[in-house]
């Protein structure tokens, strides 16, 4: 079993290249399937949801191809088959289940086996099924398998009870070929279905209202082959901000969009972190040296606080002065990393959707679990500071979201490694 090891303590310095964002790449990969021409995906993040995804278009007759030298993935869909997809590869990643759209449109059928992914709540898929049957799709669901049916998807005006990214990208993906035009009402505003929908308009989409709470795609007939280039990853950014936070070090952090970060970033300075934007704001040096104080935080879609950063500021809140008020109002499953921090001496209580944690002086390294991506991301960061060695089990999921995390890290001075056990 691979483990990821730190011996915490050392102060960190230098700075570190923000890799393209997991959530932005992955849909981009699934709208690949609405195009019968080459597309070409620059600057792509070698990790393991986009091996599962490439491997799930491969296993329907995609030709993709992965170039790990300069980080290319190009992919033709042109011989791309309606079969059912590899259910274990859907159950392994909840984000495969984004195809369904794209299949559905171009295909008229599609079935799936039901998602899987990351332990961290209910994630229901009613929202995206609500979406396509609005454009005219039938939906069987039955011993675990989603099948969507439809001759011709027609545009509609469909209301989204909560803006679910998920549904917002589906629906998005299965009407841009769709006859008329589809109105998104409360949809997602996230960065990542900016960056999908721009992708999709360099196709030849014509689709207005992206990082808006209502989305207008005319259907068109037909999408041509593109190169892209995604955007960064802002929850991989605002982790090594904690990081320096949590160290007590001084970073430079590259490829940034503020815009993205300012959820982070405001409640980073509020907790006594000094931020200085450089570089045309595309850069940020973090000053994490003073001393920080407790905060109160709500996690709420985008763009308030991100779900994806609470396990991260958990562990900087345990080793801040006070006390701070974590609620997580996104799933209802995301505080079992409180669980590992308290093994190593954080004083956290977790009542509902609420965490109470009370600033120590120190944490004590001892082996923990990733029991998800984000939290595997908290362990590594406890691990920075802790005293002695924090060994981090089911590295796995941290392997999903983070591009050679470990390698970064060692070269802004941590002693990290890790070990086969």
């Amino acid at each position: 079993m691979e483990k990821i090891v730190i011996n915490g303590g050392n102060e960190l310095s230098g700075e570190v290249n923000i890799s393209s964002a997991k959530n932005a790449v992955l849909p981009i990969i699934a709208a690949s399937i609405l195009c019968n021409e080459d597309l070409i995906i620059d600057n792509t993040p070698m990790l393991e949801d986009v091996a599962v995804i490439s491997d799930v278009l491969s296993e329907l007759g995609s030709k993709v191809i992965i170039n790990k030298n300069t980080d290319e993935i190009l992919i033709n869909t042109k011989d791309i088959k309606p079969v059912n997809t590899n259910s274990e590869l859907i159950r392994k990643m909840r984000a495969s289940f984004l195809i369904l759209g794209p299949m559905l449109s171009k295909f008229g059928i599609c079935k799936l086996s039901m998602p899987g992914g990351c332990n961290i709540g209910s994630r229901p898929i009613d929202l995206h099924l609500k979406g396509l049957k609005a454009l005219g799709a039938e939906i069987e669901i039955g011993h675990g398998f989603v099948e969507a049916k439809a001759k011709k998807l027609k545009g509609n005006r469909i209301y989204l009870d909560f803006p679910s990214v998920g549904a917002t990208e589906n629906i998005i993906m299965a009407s841009a070929l769709a006859e008329g035009t589809t109105i998104i009402e409360n949809a997602a505003e996230e960065p990542e279905i900016v960056d999908l929908v721009n992708f999709l308009n360099t196709m030849g989409a014509k689709i207005d209202g992206a990082g808006t709470g209502q989305i207008i795609i005319e259907g068109v007939d037909e999408l041509k082959g593109t190169r892209y280039t995604p955007i960064y990853d802002r929850i991989e950014a605002g982790t090594f901000l904690v990081a320096a936070a949590v160290t007590k070090s001084k970073l430079t952090v590259n490829g940034i969009n503020e815009e993205h970060l300012r959820p982070v970033i405001e409640k980073l300075k509020e907790c006594g972190v000094l931020i200085e934007l450089i570089n045309d704001n595309k850069s940020i040096i973090v000053d994490g040296r003073n001393e920080r104080r407790g905060v109160s935080i709500k996690t709420l879609p985008y763009p308030g606080f991100p779900t994806d950063m609470q396990a991260q500021m958990m562990t900087m809140l345990s080793l801040a002065q006070g006390s701070s008020v974590i609620t997580e109002t996104i799933f209802e499953n995301r505080f079992m990393h409180a669980t590992e921090l308290i093994r190593m001496g954080a004083n956290i209580k977790v009542d509902g959707r609420s965490a109470f944690v009370e600033g120590v002086r120190r944490l004590s390294g001892c082996e923990v679990k990733a029991t998800d991506l984000r939290a595997g991301a908290a362990m590594i960061l406890a691990g920075l500071v802790a005293d002695g060695y924090t060994k981090v089990t089911d590295v796995y999921h941290i392997d999903r979201g983070y591009v050679r995390i470990e390698d970064k890290l060692r070269k802004l001075g941590a002693d990290i490694y890790r070990i086969n056990e």
